[in-house]
């Protein structure tokens, strides 16, 4: 069958979720990717990858800025919402391509494309868990997420088929949504864990997020520090600064003592089944405060804000990793079997019962 996959291109790990699942995903059918930044780059050497403009979050002072990230993404949202020319051009490959299904990992151009076209949908995402699940939340939180959880339906919100991908569980609202595990690329399921020195540090946008206190507090810890998402490359004292590349970071991780990180999903769920403690360092949303409170509750690390980053608080924490590996060992799930079965089944599904309905007159034009 011939499938479209379209990744959201912020940040590397909805690219790494795809990972886990392409290659197989390609050796049984026609595969088409659409992504753009850097899903793009990290995938684009190893799969068709048509780019596409990517929604993206805009940074002042190290921390996301909601009015510049609206700004930012005005003109491209107006673009899915009037069907403007980058929206058209998506519509047409989709229409040149002719999937019989599209799988979509928050990218909007390719699930709006599917929908003019009459393609059956499958959201594939972590997102969807705030909207497609009942999950517990301060009050605050929920408040503030009616926002994202309204522009995330407006986006996405009438999959046929959603799965969602998660480091913890929460009830599903409805038997056509499941949920699965943090899905493990192949390299980090046959990598062996060892106990090393180093303080693994990534942050997905290193450039903007990692401030002068923030590095001063990696200076003063005392152990040997390799900061992974800054395009920098060299060392600094202690600091070590790493170039982008999926297999040395993994080896990182895999011999590391401990992360230090964003609040992002996937790294999460790696670092959990190579037993590794975290710390982290949520970005200014609910979700990633969502997913920090649930390293807590899990006893599997700890969760701090970026102005509260202390060389004195890493080494707390760092006092109480062993006990945190044991329990994340105990607690970490691979979703990638189960992912690429249910997959396949409602691939098989939606194919045969694919929708005739014509196209929009806006798609057609």
């Amino acid at each position: 069958m011939r499938i479209a996959y379209g990744i959201h291109g912020h940040g590397r790990g909805h690219a790494t979720r795809a990972w886990a699942v392409l290659p197989e995903l390609a050796r049984q059918h026609e595969i088409q990717v659409f992504a753009g930044g850097d899903a793009y780059d990290t995938l684009s050497q190893a799969f068709p990858v048509e780019r596409v403009p990517a929604l993206g979050f805009a940074y002042r002072d190290g921390t996301r800025s909601h009015w510049l990230t609206l700004k930012h993404n005005v003109p491209l949202v107006a673009d899915l919402i009037w069907l403007g020319p980058a929206t058209r051009r998506v519509v047409d490959r989709l229409r040149e391509f002719a999937p019989d299904v599209v799988l979509c990992d928050c990218e909007p151009l390719i699930f709006r494309a599917a929908n003019l076209l009459a393609i059956p949908r499958i959201s594939f995402d972590h997102f969807g868990i705030m909207v497609r699940c009942k999950v517990d939340m301060p009050w605050r939180d929920w408040v503030e997420s009616l926002v994202d959880r309204a522009v995330y339906n407006m986006l996405f919100g009438a999959p046929e088929r959603a799965l969602v991908s998660s480091f913890f569980g929460a009830p599903t609202r409805s038997s056509d949504i499941r949920m699965v595990g943090t899905l493990l690329r192949a390299q980090a399921r046959t990598l062996r864990p060892s106990d090393g020195s180093h303080l693994l540090v990534y942050f997905n946008k290193g450039a903007v997020q990692l401030t002068a206190p923030m590095m001063r507090a990696l200076a003063d810890i005392g152990i040997e520090v390799r900061l992974y998402g800054t395009g920098r490359e060299g060392r600094e004292g202690n600091v070590v600064f790493r170039a982008a590349g999926d297999l040395p970071f993994l080896r990182d991780l895999a011999s590391c003592r401990a992360v230090l990180c964003t609040a992002g999903n996937q790294l999460v769920g790696e670092a959990m089944h190579l037993g590794k403690p975290l710390l982290v360092v949520p970005e200014r949303t609910v979700e990633q405060r969502m997913n920090a409170a649930a390293i807590a509750r899990l006893g599997i690390g700890e969760w701090v804000s970026a102005r509260r980053l202390t060389a004195e608080c890493i080494r707390r924490f760092l006092e109480n990793a062993p006990a945190y590996s044991q329990t994340a060992l105990t607690r970490a799930r691979d979703g990638r079997d189960e992912a690429l079965e249910m997959l396949e089944q409602w691939i098989a599904e939606l194919a045969r019962a694919k929708r005739q309905r014509p196209l929009l007159r806006e798609a057609a034009a």
